[in-house]
């Protein structure tokens, strides 16, 4: 979480209690830990949460029993709400994120496509709001480092606009938009 939070910079906090979010169950994996005395049997569970609107968050949780791990990650994932640019109903531009030994590729497709993902990316992509999408899951299938990258990717997505104003030097664009 700590690549997701440094590519997000100085983000405004998003208040999860005012928007209507659906929440989604990834990944629930029993974990076991053994110890002198046996075994210890803990619950953990990957949620992803969005309003379909450009919000999305991702979160972990581990208890003893399937609910109340279910309920941390949920919790968890509305603390960690972002704002991702979108453009339209698809992503602004391709994009390549790893995050431990998983990478995911992200580009832009025509409308009518769909979305073309599988497993955690299809999560979150579904969750954001995106409609038509190609991708494609590179490296390790572990559902939480497939999510992270697939995070970090729409939290390191740039609006073309603003990168052509910078590349001219035209600041004011740039500036308008940072004020609103």
């Amino acid at each position: 979480m700590k690549a997701i939070t440094q590519a997000i910079g100085k983000q405004e906090k998003i208040d999860a209690n005012e928007m209507d979010l659906s929440e989604k169950l990834v990944a629930l994996d029993r974990v076991t830990k053994v110890v002198k005395g046996g075994k210890n049997m803990h619950f953990r569970a990957l949620v992803v949460v969005g309003d379909g609107k450009g919000h999305v968050g991702i979160g972990l949780g581990k208890a003893k029993e399937v609910p109340e791990a279910i309920r941390k990650a949920g919790t968890t994932a509305k603390k960690e709400l972002v704002l991702i640019r979108l453009a339209g109903d698809t992503v602004p531009h391709e994009m390549l994120a790893k995050f431990g030994a998983a990478k995911v590729l992200i580009k832009p497709a025509m409308p009518g496509t769909g979305v073309i993902a599988g497993g955690g990316v299809r999560a979150v992509l579904e969750a954001v709001g995106v409609k038509d999408v190609l991708t494609k899951s590179l490296g390790s299938s572990k559902p939480v480092n497939v999510m992270k990258a697939t995070m970090l990717a729409l939290v390191s997505m740039r609006d073309p606009k603003e990168v052509v104003a910078r590349r001219k030097g035209d600041n004011t664009e740039v500036k308008e938009k940072a004020s609103a």
